[in-house]
């Protein structure tokens, strides 16, 4: 299967689509705008600590403060300022930070919707290779690498590369990678700590950033070291030429993969990427087979609904169940990956009676999700058919990047029917003129509703006018929402 990066890079915004065999999977958004931070090292400010939730909030320069749980402090780090840092030994966050205090973070979550960044002091600093832990001796390795002679050849070089500086985990991509470029990125991150270490010790700065993650194309071409990339094609010639230079220095697999495209056609137009991308966010999936899911994203998790639609099959029923769930599974599989879907995720199957289809639905799904890179828990069918899971939420959702909160609706999904909106009106017209003494009401309302009180509704309306005995007066108003209407007293 052929596998391919395409990257529409312009100055506001960048986009990165993964291609595998001709059928976009992934899509990577970053815009100059709101620049995703998370990979970033500060020098932040405890602003609060919150005993009853474990957790302090830190201000890192950013508009809303960051989050810290206790969990995510690391004891060893050199993260610390003053001579207390012996006493932080117990779990209690009141005795880990305080008020005030300043401290070194790392995000490791973006800010999602109303809720700030989520930090670490464990920090970790990510290269082609290796991953450089600050402050440990200690030396990981991937256990995706399962060659044992392989795994202690590796482990071997890597620790003739620790310092007082830190440790290192060993990345899945460093397999059969030969020992000078082991010690060429072990050397560079070691570097780039001790810029870090200068900067912190020099600034003034309470909320100060003292290390950036690499952008998105550059970061895309990191961490997709060790996946079999066909070609990488990017349609902005300045930045071909940086990463052209980043991968010679850096990535020498992509070297020659890495093309300037100049086609007449935008490049999102290859694939279809850009009707890809539509259909993503719309709620309903069609299957080849003619069935559907239905996908809703709410607050606290996001659902799944199977369903056959046109779909009968050509034996029994059972069977047409079991296959349309089949097919099913790799749909989620690609729609979790292309619309970033995180936290925790239900799945309602359509229900199944065998036992081994279940297992066999199950399996699938397994299998399907295995080409996720997110790390995914898959919980196999509760007692009511349904599936729980969760997947790792990374940065924000393709439908919270691309759309806003609905005006008409605010946000629920649905308006009211203009039976209930026009029930409204008579409803207003009654109770004001009840409160206060009118001879007469003008009523402005979308022209739906306008129509519907001079047509449909009618009657109801004539009733009320001959009880109040008042005149009522109907103007559709073009400008106004389904909802929307005014009560006027003449």
């Amino acid at each position: 299967m052929s596998v391919e990066l395409l990257m529409n890079i312009t100055p506001t915004e960048t986009r990165v689509a993964l291609i595998e065999g001709g059928v976009l999977q992934e899509l990577h958004i970053e815009r100059q705008v709101s620049k995703g931070i998370a990979g970033n090292i500060y020098k932040g400010k405890v602003t609060r600590v919150l005993p009853g939730m474990q957790a302090a909030f830190i201000d890192i320069g950013l508009e809303k403060a960051a989050f810290l749980h206790a969990s995510d402090i690391d004891l060893h780090a050199e993260c610390f300022t003053g001579p207390d840092k012996d006493k932080f030994k117990v779990a209690d966050i009141s005795t880990l930070v305080r008020p005030g205090q300043n401290i070194i973070v790392q995000v490791v979550k973006d800010p999602l919707g109303t809720k700030g960044a989520r930090l670490t002091t464990d920090i970790t600093l990510p290269s082609r290779y290796l991953v450089f832990m600050p402050d440990t001796k200690h030396v990981g390795v991937s256990q995706r690498i399962e060659s044992a002679e392989e795994r202690e050849r590796l482990k071997s070089i890597t620790e003739s590369c620790v310092d007082e500086l830190g440790g290192f985990i060993i990345r899945t991509a460093a397999e059969g990678a030969p020992e000078v470029e082991l010690r060429n990125d072990a050397a560079f991150l070691q570097r780039v700590w001790r810029k870090v270490i200068t900067r912190k010790q020099r600034t003034q700065s309470k909320n100060k950033m003292l290390y950036q993650d690499l952008s998105l194309a550059f970061r895309i071409l990191r961490d997709f070291v060790g996946t079999e990339i066909d070609r990488v094609r990017i349609d902005s010639k300045l930045s071909f030429k940086e990463l052209s230079n980043f991968s010679t220095e850096f990535i020498p697999e992509l070297e020659g993969k890495v093309e300037y495209y100049d086609g007449e056609s935008p490049i999102f137009d290859l694939f279809d990427v850009e009707n890809e991308v539509q259909r993503a966010l719309n709620r309903k999936v069609e299957l080849k087979s003619g069935g559907y899911l239905i996908i809703d994203q709410t607050e606290a998790m996001t659902t799944v609904d199977i369903n056959t639609g046109a779909f009968v099959g050509h034996r029994n029923l059972e069977e047409t169940i079991f296959n349309t769930n089949v097919e099913a599974t790799l749909a989620i599989a690609r729609q979790l990956r292309l619309r970033n879907l995180g936290g925790i995720i239900i799945l309602d199957f359509i229900d199944m009676k065998s036992v081994d289809h279940r297992r066999r639905v199950f399996n699938s799904l397994e299998q399907a999700l295995a080409k996720d890179r997110v790390k995914t828990h898959i919980n196999d069918f509760s007692p009511l058919g349904l599936i729980e899971m969760t997947r790792k939420r990374t940065h924000e959702s393709l439908e919270h990047i691309f759309c806003g909160e609905c005006t008409t609706c605010n946000g629920r999904g649905y308006v009211k029917t203009v039976e209930t909106v026009c029930y409204e009106v008579l409803r207003e017209i009654l109770r004001v003129d009840r409160a206060y003494s009118a001879e007469r009401f003008a009523v402005y309302a979308s022209v739906s509703v306008a129509e519907a009180l001079k047509g449909d509704e009618s009657y109801n309306l004539g009733e009320l006018i001959v009880f109040m005995q008042k005149r009522v007066e109907i103007h559709p108003e073009p400008l106004y929402g389904p909802e929307q209407f005014d009560v006027v007293m003449m």
